[in-house]
């Protein structure tokens, strides 16, 4: 229970973060869905470097970006990654198998080493980006359109209530 509070206030705290941020909903809207797109396709590590550049380049919010890539997190990853080559790997027809590719990942994000890395078979490092961009193709997209409906909904709200405020003071 204690749990779920905390998940929840962070939760609820993110939303703010990004419901009251300056901006037209559409500049918000790009900057989450550019962190989101990032998060899939990026290793940890990288994110950062990729997504804030592109969120100038794109005129998104730069906030969005950077808080949007945390849907592959050092909590997550070790069930979005594997999930994520293995769908790659049934793309491109590869010949991996799920166990495989759960424990190379699993070895590779223990170690985080560039000799883990290299370890890898480049079919695995196709697959992770493969998958990541299916990822990505899916997410980005609801991302934008979700996040702009909501900062647009919530801006109308806080809308009503400055009006019946402003009547409420009237004599």
């Amino acid at each position: 229970m204690r749990k779920i509070s905390w998940l929840r206030r962070k939760m609820h705290y993110y939303y703010l973060k990004m419901v009251k941020e300056r901006g037209t909903p559409e500049y918000i809207a790009r900057g989450w869905a550019i962190g989101m797109c990032i998060g899939w396709i990026m290793p940890i590590g990288t994110q950062l470097l990729v997504s804030i550049p592109l969120s100038f380049a794109l005129r998104g919010s730069k906030i969005g970006a950077t808080i949007g890539t945390f849907a592959t997190n050092p909590v997550t990853v070790f069930f979005i990654y594997p999930v994520q080559c293995w769908i790659g790997n049934l793309i491109t027809g590869g010949s991996l198998s799920y166990a495989f590719i759960k424990d190379a990942l699993k070895e590779l994000l223990e170690e985080q080493t560039r000799e883990a890395l290299f370890r890898l078979s480049r079919e695995l490092l196709t697959d992770f980006f493969v998958g990541g961009a299916v990822f990505a193709l899916i997410s980005t997209p609801i991302t934008y359109f979700l996040v702009r409906s909501m900062v647009i909904g919530f801006r109308a709200r806080m809308a009503v209530r400055r009006q019946r405020r402003r009547e409420i003071k009237k004599p």
